[in-house]
Protein backbone atom coordinates (compact mmCIF):
# COMPACT_ATOMS: atom_id res chain seq x y z
CA UNK A 1 0.00 0.00 0.00
CA UNK A 2 1.11 3.80 -1.04
CA UNK A 3 0.29 6.81 1.38
CA UNK A 4 -0.97 9.38 -0.24
CA UNK A 5 -0.56 12.65 1.74
CA UNK A 6 -1.66 16.03 1.09
CA UNK A 7 -0.61 19.42 1.13
CA UNK A 8 -3.36 20.31 3.97
CA UNK A 9 -2.11 17.38 6.14
CA UNK A 10 1.61 17.69 5.48
CA UNK A 11 1.27 21.36 6.87
CA UNK A 12 -0.50 20.20 10.30
CA UNK A 13 2.21 16.70 10.57
CA UNK A 14 5.49 18.77 9.82
CA UNK A 15 6.69 21.42 12.71
CA UNK A 16 10.01 23.12 12.47
CA UNK A 17 11.66 21.62 15.23
CA UNK A 18 10.96 18.53 13.64
CA UNK A 19 12.60 19.87 10.48
CA UNK A 20 15.41 21.56 11.73
CA UNK A 21 16.75 18.23 13.53
CA UNK A 22 15.64 15.88 10.83
CA UNK A 23 17.67 18.56 7.89
CA UNK A 24 20.27 18.52 10.67
CA UNK A 25 20.86 14.76 10.64
CA UNK A 26 20.05 14.55 6.61
CA UNK A 27 23.60 16.70 6.50
CA UNK A 28 25.43 14.61 8.83
CA UNK A 29 24.52 11.70 6.95
CA UNK A 30 26.00 13.64 3.67
CA UNK A 31 29.22 14.19 5.74
CA UNK A 32 29.46 10.44 6.52
CA UNK A 33 28.89 9.58 3.39
CA UNK A 34 25.43 7.89 4.33
CA UNK A 35 23.41 9.63 1.48
CA UNK A 36 23.45 9.75 -1.95
CA UNK A 37 22.15 12.69 -4.20
CA UNK A 38 22.30 14.17 -7.30
CA UNK A 39 22.01 17.92 -8.39
CA UNK A 40 18.61 19.38 -9.47
CA UNK A 41 18.43 18.91 -13.04
CA UNK A 42 15.33 21.03 -15.25
CA UNK A 43 13.74 20.47 -18.72
CA UNK A 44 13.00 23.72 -20.24
CA UNK A 45 10.14 23.43 -22.89
CA UNK A 46 8.65 26.22 -24.41
CA UNK A 47 6.09 27.00 -21.91
CA UNK A 48 7.18 25.51 -18.49
CA UNK A 49 10.22 23.99 -17.13
CA UNK A 50 10.31 20.29 -15.57
CA UNK A 51 12.37 20.38 -12.13
CA UNK A 52 13.57 16.69 -10.87
CA UNK A 53 15.80 15.95 -7.20
CA UNK A 54 16.94 12.82 -6.91
CA UNK A 55 18.81 11.47 -3.12
CA UNK A 56 18.87 8.53 -1.00
CA UNK A 57 19.42 8.42 3.07
CA UNK A 58 21.18 5.15 3.73
CA UNK A 59 20.88 5.89 7.17
CA UNK A 60 17.21 6.31 7.28
CA UNK A 61 16.87 3.55 4.32
CA UNK A 62 14.79 5.48 1.93
CA UNK A 63 15.19 7.51 -1.15
CA UNK A 64 12.87 9.62 -3.67
CA UNK A 65 12.58 12.23 -5.95
CA UNK A 66 10.70 15.69 -5.92
CA UNK A 67 9.13 16.80 -9.23
CA UNK A 68 7.87 20.02 -9.70
CA UNK A 69 6.36 21.46 -13.01
CA UNK A 70 7.02 25.65 -13.39
CA UNK A 71 4.51 26.83 -16.08
CA UNK A 72 2.59 29.78 -15.80
CA UNK A 73 0.73 30.80 -13.34
CA UNK A 74 2.04 28.66 -10.96
CA UNK A 75 4.18 25.73 -9.63
CA UNK A 76 3.47 22.49 -9.05
CA UNK A 77 5.29 20.08 -6.23
CA UNK A 78 5.04 16.19 -5.60
CA UNK A 79 7.35 13.98 -3.41
CA UNK A 80 7.37 9.83 -4.68
CA UNK A 81 9.16 8.10 -1.21
CA UNK A 82 10.40 4.61 -1.61
CA UNK A 83 12.17 2.46 0.81
CA UNK A 84 15.69 1.34 -0.45
CA UNK A 85 15.45 -2.17 1.11
CA UNK A 86 12.93 -3.65 -1.51
CA UNK A 87 11.80 -0.31 -4.03
CA UNK A 88 8.72 -0.38 -2.74
CA UNK A 89 6.85 3.14 -3.09
CA UNK A 90 6.05 4.12 0.45
CA UNK A 91 3.89 7.36 -0.04
CA UNK A 92 3.34 10.03 -2.57
CA UNK A 93 3.38 13.51 -1.09
CA UNK A 94 2.41 16.93 -2.26
CA UNK A 95 5.34 18.59 -1.46
CA UNK A 96 4.94 22.60 -1.69
CA UNK A 97 5.24 23.05 2.33
CA UNK A 98 7.67 20.49 2.14
CA UNK A 99 9.95 22.26 0.61
CA UNK A 100 9.64 25.42 2.50
CA UNK A 101 9.72 24.33 5.18
CA UNK A 102 12.80 22.02 4.17
CA UNK A 103 14.60 25.35 2.96
CA UNK A 104 14.24 27.33 5.95
CA UNK A 105 15.17 24.85 8.24
CA UNK A 106 18.44 24.73 6.21
CA UNK A 107 18.84 28.50 7.08
CA UNK A 108 17.97 28.11 10.11
CA UNK A 109 20.46 25.32 10.78
CA UNK A 110 23.37 27.25 8.80
CA UNK A 111 22.55 30.57 11.33
CA UNK A 112 22.87 28.52 14.29
CA UNK A 113 26.41 27.18 13.43
CA UNK A 114 27.59 30.39 11.45
CA UNK A 115 26.34 33.35 13.30
CA UNK A 116 28.38 35.83 15.66
CA UNK A 117 26.23 34.69 18.84
CA UNK A 118 28.49 37.04 21.05
CA UNK A 119 26.25 39.78 20.31
CA UNK A 120 22.16 39.89 20.22
CA UNK A 121 21.06 38.48 16.62
CA UNK A 122 19.16 41.01 14.94
CA UNK A 123 17.69 39.97 11.45
CA UNK A 124 17.06 41.65 8.41
CA UNK A 125 15.13 40.12 5.70
CA UNK A 126 14.41 40.96 1.65
CA UNK A 127 11.56 39.93 0.69
CA UNK A 128 7.95 39.16 1.98
CA UNK A 129 6.95 36.00 0.21
CA UNK A 130 6.00 32.15 0.73
CA UNK A 131 9.79 31.39 1.23
CA UNK A 132 10.40 34.41 3.24
CA UNK A 133 7.59 32.86 5.88
CA UNK A 134 9.47 29.99 7.05
CA UNK A 135 13.47 31.69 7.15
CA UNK A 136 12.28 33.62 9.53
CA UNK A 137 10.39 30.79 11.46
CA UNK A 138 13.65 28.53 11.34
CA UNK A 139 16.23 31.23 12.41
CA UNK A 140 13.95 32.41 15.68
CA UNK A 141 13.11 28.56 16.27
CA UNK A 142 17.42 27.55 15.79
CA UNK A 143 18.41 30.84 17.56
CA UNK A 144 17.21 33.83 19.81
CA UNK A 145 16.48 36.47 17.75
CA UNK A 146 16.01 40.21 19.16
CA UNK A 147 14.42 41.70 16.10
CA UNK A 148 13.64 41.22 12.56
CA UNK A 149 13.41 44.26 9.84
CA UNK A 150 11.82 43.22 6.86
CA UNK A 151 12.10 45.46 3.49
CA UNK A 152 10.33 44.45 0.07
CA UNK A 153 9.39 46.52 -2.90
CA UNK A 154 5.67 47.07 -1.78
CA UNK A 155 5.18 48.97 1.58
CA UNK A 156 1.84 47.37 1.67
CA UNK A 157 3.22 43.41 1.51
CA UNK A 158 5.61 44.25 4.09
CA UNK A 159 3.29 45.73 6.78
CA UNK A 160 0.82 42.78 6.13
CA UNK A 161 4.05 40.26 6.73
CA UNK A 162 4.81 41.95 9.65
CA UNK A 163 2.08 41.70 10.83
CA UNK A 164 1.20 38.18 10.51
CA UNK A 165 4.66 36.88 11.62
CA UNK A 166 4.95 38.94 14.71
CA UNK A 167 1.49 37.74 15.64
CA UNK A 168 2.57 34.09 14.54
CA UNK A 169 5.95 33.63 16.05
CA UNK A 170 5.67 36.77 19.00
CA UNK A 171 8.66 38.55 17.55
CA UNK A 172 9.21 42.16 17.30
CA UNK A 173 9.21 42.13 13.22
CA UNK A 174 8.80 45.41 11.80
CA UNK A 175 9.18 47.15 8.11
CA UNK A 176 11.93 48.61 6.86
CA UNK A 177 11.80 51.67 4.72
CA UNK A 178 14.96 50.99 2.53
CA UNK A 179 17.73 48.07 1.66
CA UNK A 180 20.47 50.20 3.26
CA UNK A 181 18.29 50.41 6.60
CA UNK A 182 18.16 46.55 7.03
CA UNK A 183 21.66 45.84 6.51
CA UNK A 184 23.10 48.32 9.03
CA UNK A 185 21.01 47.86 11.56
CA UNK A 186 21.06 43.59 11.56
CA UNK A 187 23.79 41.08 11.60
CA UNK A 188 21.59 38.37 10.19
CA UNK A 189 20.85 39.15 6.79
CA UNK A 190 18.53 36.94 4.96
CA UNK A 191 17.62 37.21 1.14
CA UNK A 192 14.49 35.29 0.10
CA UNK A 193 13.35 37.04 -3.10
CA UNK A 194 13.69 36.22 -6.81
CA UNK A 195 15.64 39.26 -8.06
CA UNK A 196 17.90 39.04 -10.91
CA UNK A 197 19.84 41.65 -9.92
CA UNK A 198 21.36 42.53 -6.67
CA UNK A 199 19.54 43.22 -3.59
CA UNK A 200 22.36 43.44 -1.05
CA UNK A 201 25.39 45.46 -1.63
CA UNK A 202 28.09 44.24 0.26
CA UNK A 203 29.23 47.77 0.82
CA UNK A 204 26.97 48.46 3.44
CA UNK A 205 27.69 45.09 5.48
CA UNK A 206 28.78 45.13 9.05
CA UNK A 207 32.01 43.32 9.85
CA UNK A 208 30.66 39.78 11.76
CA UNK A 209 27.43 39.61 9.76
CA UNK A 210 25.88 36.33 8.73
CA UNK A 211 24.16 36.50 5.55
CA UNK A 212 21.25 33.57 4.22
CA UNK A 213 21.12 33.97 0.49
CA UNK A 214 18.23 31.53 -0.60
CA UNK A 215 16.48 33.26 -3.46
CA UNK A 216 18.76 32.08 -6.35
CA UNK A 217 19.11 28.75 -7.40
CA UNK A 218 19.10 29.62 -10.98
CA UNK A 219 22.38 31.20 -12.85
CA UNK A 220 19.82 34.05 -13.99
CA UNK A 221 19.01 35.32 -10.74
CA UNK A 222 20.96 37.53 -8.39
CA UNK A 223 20.67 38.68 -5.27
CA UNK A 224 24.36 39.52 -3.88
CA UNK A 225 26.67 41.65 -5.60
CA UNK A 226 30.18 40.73 -6.29
CA UNK A 227 31.50 43.22 -3.06
CA UNK A 228 29.36 40.86 -0.95
CA UNK A 229 31.32 37.67 -2.25
CA UNK A 230 34.46 38.93 -2.06
CA UNK A 231 33.81 40.37 1.50
CA UNK A 232 32.58 37.36 2.52
CA UNK A 233 35.39 35.40 4.83
CA UNK A 234 33.67 31.98 4.70
CA UNK A 235 31.32 30.69 1.99
CA UNK A 236 29.00 27.89 2.80
CA UNK A 237 26.65 26.02 -0.11
CA UNK A 238 24.57 23.04 0.87
CA UNK A 239 26.44 21.70 -2.37
CA UNK A 240 29.25 22.24 -4.10
CA UNK A 241 28.21 20.27 -7.19
CA UNK A 242 24.50 21.73 -7.26
CA UNK A 243 26.17 24.97 -6.61
CA UNK A 244 28.55 25.17 -9.68
CA UNK A 245 25.13 24.42 -11.92
CA UNK A 246 22.69 27.52 -10.49
CA UNK A 247 24.41 29.50 -8.15
CA UNK A 248 23.89 32.73 -9.62
CA UNK A 249 24.92 34.70 -6.73
CA UNK A 250 28.57 33.59 -7.12
CA UNK A 251 28.89 32.89 -10.84
CA UNK A 252 29.73 37.02 -11.06
CA UNK A 253 32.65 36.82 -8.87
CA UNK A 254 34.04 33.53 -9.72
CA UNK A 255 33.74 35.31 -13.77
CA UNK A 256 36.15 38.17 -12.01
CA UNK A 257 38.14 36.42 -9.99
CA UNK A 258 36.83 37.29 -6.57
CA UNK A 259 35.71 33.62 -5.69
CA UNK A 260 37.48 30.42 -6.35
CA UNK A 261 35.30 27.06 -5.72
CA UNK A 262 38.27 25.71 -4.05
CA UNK A 263 36.98 28.53 -1.44
CA UNK A 264 33.76 26.79 -0.98
CA UNK A 265 32.93 24.63 1.84
CA UNK A 266 29.83 22.84 2.51
CA UNK A 267 27.01 23.05 5.15
CA UNK A 268 27.37 19.52 5.59
CA UNK A 269 31.13 19.89 6.81
CA UNK A 270 30.43 22.66 9.38
CA UNK A 271 27.64 20.02 10.58
CA UNK A 272 29.78 17.59 11.36
CA UNK A 273 32.66 19.60 13.17
CA UNK A 274 34.63 18.78 9.81
CA UNK A 275 35.07 22.37 8.89
CA UNK A 276 35.74 25.06 12.36
CA UNK A 277 33.21 27.51 10.84
CA UNK A 278 33.20 30.92 12.03
CA UNK A 279 36.82 31.28 13.75
CA UNK A 280 36.95 35.17 14.91
CA UNK A 281 33.29 37.88 15.50
CA UNK A 282 34.88 40.07 13.11
CA UNK A 283 34.15 37.65 9.99
CA UNK A 284 31.39 37.79 7.74
CA UNK A 285 29.70 34.25 6.69
CA UNK A 286 27.89 33.63 3.83
CA UNK A 287 25.31 30.56 3.43
CA UNK A 288 24.62 29.92 -0.07
CA UNK A 289 21.03 27.31 -0.14
CA UNK A 290 20.25 26.16 -3.26
CA UNK A 291 17.97 23.56 -1.89
CA UNK A 292 19.45 19.76 -2.09
CA UNK A 293 17.20 16.48 -2.31
CA UNK A 294 18.54 15.03 0.75
CA UNK A 295 15.93 17.13 2.54
CA UNK A 296 13.12 16.71 0.75
CA UNK A 297 14.25 13.06 1.42
CA UNK A 298 14.71 13.98 5.17
CA UNK A 299 11.57 15.79 5.62
CA UNK A 300 9.28 13.64 3.67
CA UNK A 301 10.58 10.21 5.86
CA UNK A 302 9.65 12.45 9.11
CA UNK A 303 6.18 12.95 7.39
CA UNK A 304 5.58 9.89 6.13
CA UNK A 305 6.73 7.80 9.72
CA UNK A 306 4.56 10.67 11.67
CA UNK A 307 1.49 9.93 8.96
CA UNK A 308 2.04 5.96 9.73
CA UNK A 309 2.04 6.73 13.74
CA UNK A 310 -1.22 8.50 13.92
CA UNK A 311 -3.05 7.48 10.54
CA UNK A 312 -3.19 10.21 8.64
CA UNK A 313 -3.61 10.08 4.64
CA UNK A 314 -5.32 7.71 2.47
CA UNK A 315 -3.57 4.30 1.30
CA UNK A 316 -3.79 2.92 -2.02
CA UNK A 317 -3.05 -0.26 -4.09
CA UNK A 318 -0.41 1.49 -6.18
CA UNK A 319 1.15 -1.65 -8.04
CA UNK A 320 -0.66 -3.88 -10.35
CA UNK A 321 0.39 -7.32 -10.20
CA UNK A 322 2.06 -8.65 -13.31
CA UNK A 323 -0.37 -10.58 -15.52
CA UNK A 324 0.28 -14.66 -15.54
Amino acid sequence: MTLFLSEKQVSNLLTMPEALQVVEEAFRHIATGEALQQPRRRLIMPKGIYHIMPAADLQTETFGVKLYTSFSPRTRFLFLLYSSQNGDLLAVIEADKLGQVRTGAASGIATKLLANHADPLRVGLFGAGWQAETQIEAVCTACTVQQVLVYSRTPERREAFCNKMSTLLRQDIRPAESPEEVVRNSNVIITATNSISPVLQGAWLRPGTHINAVGSNMLIRQELDIETIRRSDLIVVDSIEQARLEAGDLLPAFERGYFRWEQAVELAQIVNRQHPGRTKPEQITLFKSLGVALEDVAVATHVYKKALHQGIGEERPFWIEPLP
